[in-house]
């Protein structure tokens, strides 16, 4: 789909788990009032080490149904929770504990660690008669052995907040995603300028990106907002899972 000049929308919905599945149901009902009726849906087979989804046969059940309805099932990490390293400098320090709050996963995994992560967590989804073709890592924070990892095991792509990547012909996707970080208030505020400026600014490119949690929805400037630009980004691009762009 990314060839020609096909104006398309993804919305992807993050964090999914049975921790969260109440509010995305509310997200995917608010989305699809605003014109979104299909996203990719990003699934962590084991939230926070509290929500191992094998152990919940009604939300694999729900996501069947999600699936049936169009969405599409991405596999998200696996515990979504970065350990703390006892070593590591400054800069990674800032990056994995500050500006992602211990949720980077996959940003320093060796290769064996992130390919056995990766195809358990494959397993557990697909072993559940879902289809999964994506995996995107939790803050899109993916290193190159964990790149590589996800290669090798034949996943079709993954994002990064700058754009697409197509693992099996190189092909990236530059286009920045809309996502919102409200965990204060100054960030609240920030993140409302900066996501009206950035859907003015790339307005005119042919594929547009929202990246939403489901914290998001707590707040209602953030919610508001969110709905508005995705209503108004819907009305003239095609909506399509990212499987669809690759």
């Amino acid at each position: 789909m990314n060839e020609g000049s096909v104006r398309a929308l993804a919305v992807s919905v993050h964090d999914v788990s049975p921790l969260t599945r109440e509010a995305v149901e509310v997200m995917l009902a608010d989305l699809a009032a605003a014109g979104i009726g299909v996203t990719s849906l990003l699934v962590v087979p084991d939230h926070h080490h509290r929500a191992d989804i094998d152990q919940d046969p009604g939300f694999l059940a729900w996501l069947r149904e999600k699936e049936a309805a169009g969405h599409e099932i991405v596999l998200h990490g696996f515990y979504h929770r970065r350990k703390a390293a006892a070593e590591g400098g400054l800069v990674e320090k800032i990056v994995t504990e500050h500006y992602t709050a211990g949720e980077g996963e996959f940003y320093d995994l060796d290769y064996e660690v992130a390919r056995d992560r990766m195809e358990e967590g494959r397993d557990k989804l697909t072993g559940a008669g879902l289809e999964v073709v994506g995996f995107i890592a939790p803050a899109w924070l993916l290193g190159d052995e964990a790149e590589q990892a996800a290669r090798n095991l034949g996943f079709a792509y993954t994002t990064r907040l700058g754009g697409v990547l197509d693992l099996r012909s190189g092909d990236y996707t530059a286009s920045q995603s809309l996502v919102w970080s409200v965990r204060s208030a100054w960030r609240r505020a920030v993140s409302l300028w900066w996501n009206a400026w950035l859907a003015s600014r790339l307005r005119m490119n042919l594929l547009a990106r929202f990246g939403l949690h489901p914290p998001d929805w707590r707040h209602d400037k953030i919610r508001a907002q969110a709905l508005r630009l995705a209503r108004e980004a819907a009305a003239d691009r095609k909506v399509i899972r990212y499987r669809d762009w690759v």
